[in-house]
């Protein structure tokens, strides 16, 4: 785990994500650009009386996908907002699963932050896809 976990940045990250805190998920840092996303699912993520929203898949994606920008750039003291997200939704999540997301650092420029990730279940079972584009920007004008 990475001392980045504790960074100002990410610790008012946490605290201001009140979307996230909503829908029940957490994160670790594994390393700049590398981390793991939990979401148990319950009834209030469900679209029918068995399957998750996809809408708490892509939110849970662009999360992710957004912390792991973050990671790789708050120690510059930026923040990132998402440019563009691509998600592949490749089979059905159900109440009481426990979905587990990865996102990995692709290229780091400048401004401009390339991830990769996927979601599988708790029982390994590939959920979704997903790449997207984030901008990197000063802390100071997303009011950290």
């Amino acid at each position: 785990m990475s001392d980045l976990n504790k960074h100002p940045l990410i610790t008012r990250y946490i605290e201001f994500n009140k979307f996230g805190q909503y829908l029940g998920m957490d994160f670790q840092i594994l390393e700049p650009g590398k981390i793991e996303y939990n979401c148990r699912i319950n009834e209030h993520h469900l679209a029918t009386p068995h399957a998750v929203h996809g809408g708490v898949i892509a939110g849970l994606c662009d999360a992710l996908l957004g912390v792991g920008a973050l990671s790789a750039v708050c120690s510059d003291g930026l923040v990132v907002g998402t440019i563009e997200m691509k998600v592949t939704f490749v089979a059905p999540a159900f109440n009481h699963d426990l979905l587990k997301g990865t996102s990995v650092l692709i290229r780091k420029g400048r401004s401009i932050v390339f991830m990769e990730g996927e979601i599988k279940n708790d029982h390994g079972k590939l959920i979704a896809k997903a790449s997207g584009t984030f901008n990197a920007y000063p802390k100071e004008k997303a009011g950290y």
